[in-house]
């Protein structure tokens, strides 16, 4: 039971690292403006977050595969 129970953990772990990494790389805010209405007056960022690359997201694919396994081998014991 160990097992299954570390499983969902890094399954539910890789699949958070895997969602927060776009976020993290993204800005939430610009320069202050004395008017508003100016361009980047927003919270959005300036470039779009890296979406889903290999390289970025390797961690998370590692976790995620690592759980698979814990929760394969809990469920053939």
């Amino acid at each position: 039971m160990t097992l299954i129970w570390l499983g969902v953990l890094l399954v539910f772990g890789g699949v958070l690292q895997m969602v927060f990494q776009p976020i993290w790389h993204g800005r939430l805010s610009g320069r202050r403006r004395l008017r508003a209405g100016q361009p980047g007056d927003t919270l959005e960022p300036e470039r779009p977050g890296g979406g889903f690359d290999l390289k970025s997201n390797w961690p998370g694919l590692a976790l995620l595969a690592l759980g698979a396994a814990f929760l394969l081998a809990g469920a053939t014991i």
